[in-house]
């Protein structure tokens, strides 16, 4: 009896000490919780101040951005104030010269300009919709590397002289046109064709500002294709111009696939997600295959054509939309060179490695290390750059029973080398099968 209660006294001491302790380490506790608070608040206060901070720092960093780009890509009412003083003292005219300068129906509205000595506008002409292009004479802060066009020979509108006679005009436009695409070119129907184009008013005279606008347009290879391919469905047809300011009609749908982002956001995107969602917004397969079978048509409109040989430069979704009809259309033709002028430049191009013998984003040669100059030969031809762009676009959503051969046709064609000179059977050969294959699928059906 008397071991039991000493037991429960132990216990009840134990016990005692327990409390003691725990109601001591409460009130330590307690005493310290309205200081842990007051340090947590002072934390988030100060992680809230410095994020506060930083998006008004980014932010305005943004805004500063894109105002100093916006006032340097967007000069559109320089431009015009530039061609409307020529315009008036006699030095240009065309056919948009009243239109834009007089009576105010042709007016520039969104700015679409990625360089800023190239100013590209989206614009209404009466009831037409239009892409108005000038060329500025500066090219304030921006170093644009090697350009394949005179743009300081155009924008001066000091050739032909006064007192030119329309025949010595001709021979000056024969002998730019045999510089610019070689003398294999039907030289003569090219030369016609320039002069119904520079003849606006259709009087049969070429007065002096008409042949100085038309030549310094002549510099700009996308009037000289827009020239070229006239009669052809995948080019914007040429609406009118002033001086070196012209009017391209307007494609409904650009690029030929993908979804615009703003740029923040395109940082985050992973580039296999990017990709992914591009495929998104595309039409159904039997449209996209006859857009494709337009860009198929494109490079054999420009690979020994009537008027030359033109090399694609840039083949990229950006430089391509469509029509209501699923027509290809070119959205931006000035990577796309006449080839006797390509090789002109690169063989004047000094070079140490490969990479310096490129042009534009497609276009590249091989570099001569013995002699440190790149050769005129494109590795690569037009086609194989167009089914290298055309690859992901169609196998997305392909019909599975031309899936296989579809796939064989495509790596085939990517696979190709050299230039289509070297190759013309073979090239021949991949561009009509994969022609074939495609309008075979979708001849029957209403898209076509």
């Amino acid at each position: 009896m008397m071991k039991y209660v000493h037991q429960t006294s132990e216990v009840s001491v134990v016990r005692c000490a327990l409390f003691a302790m725990a109601r001591g380490l409460f009130s330590w506790v307690w005493l310290r919780k309205p200081i842990y608070i007051q340090a947590r608040f002072s934390y988030l206060h100060m992680k809230y101040l410095f994020f506060s901070w930083l998006a008004v720092f980014v932010g305005s960093w943004v805004v500063y951005v894109e105002y100093s780009s916006y006032s340097e890509l967007c000069r559109g009412h320089e431009c015009k104030n530039s061609i409307c003083d020529k315009y008036r003292k006699g030095v240009i005219d065309g056919s948009a010269c009243r239109s834009l300068c007089e009576k105010d129906t042709l007016y520039l509205g969104k700015c679409l300009s990625a360089k800023p000595n190239n100013q590209v506008y989206s614009g209404g002409w009466g009831d037409l919709e239009g892409v108005i292009k000038c060329q500025m004479e500066e090219i304030p802060h921006y170093n644009l590397g090697a350009e394949m066009e005179h743009r300081k020979e155009a924008s001066s509108f000091n050739k032909p002289t006064k007192g030119t006679s329309v025949e010595k005009f001709k021979e000056m436009v024969l002998s730019h046109l045999k510089t610019k695409v070689g003398e294999q070119a039907n030289l003569p129907d090219l030369v016609s064709l320039v002069f119904s184009v520079a003849d606006y008013n259709k009087d049969g005279l070429i007065s002096l500002p008409e042949a100085r606008s038309t030549w310094a347009l002549l510099q700009l290879n996308e009037f000289l294709l827009a020239i070229v391919l006239q009669d052809r469905e995948h080019t914007p047809r040429l609406l009118g111009f002033c001086g070196d300011l012209y009017v391209m009609e307007k494609v409904p749908y650009a690029p030929l696939y993908g979804i615009s982002l703003p740029w923040v956001v395109e940082l985050w995107i992973p580039a296999g997600v990017r990709r992914s969602m591009d495929q998104w917004f595309t039409p159904s397969w039997p449209r996209k295959a006859k857009i494709s079978i337009g860009l198929l048509e494109l490079v054999e409109d420009v690979f020994h054509g009537t008027f030359g040989s033109f090399l694609m430069c840039d083949v990229s979704a950006d430089g391509f939309g469509y029509n209501d009809r699923h027509d290809l259309k070119v959205m931006d033709t000035r990577h796309i060179v006449p080839e006797a002028t390509f090789q002109k430049a690169m063989r004047e191009r000094r070079c140490d490695t490969e990479e310096d013998c490129l042009y534009g984003a497609d276009c590249r040669t091989s570099c001569d290390l013995t002699k440190h100059q790149c050769t005129p030969e494109v590795t690569q031809p037009n086609l194989a750059k167009a089914c290298g762009a055309l690859k992901d676009y169609l196998l997305n959503g392909v019909p599975a029973d031309i899936q296989e051969e579809l796939e064989k046709q495509l790596y085939a064609c990517i696979a190709l080398k050299g230039s289509a000179e070297q190759m013309e059977m073979e090239h021949s050969l991949i561009l009509n099968n994969l022609k074939s294959l495609l309008w075979k699928k979708i001849s029957h059906t209403k898209d076509s």
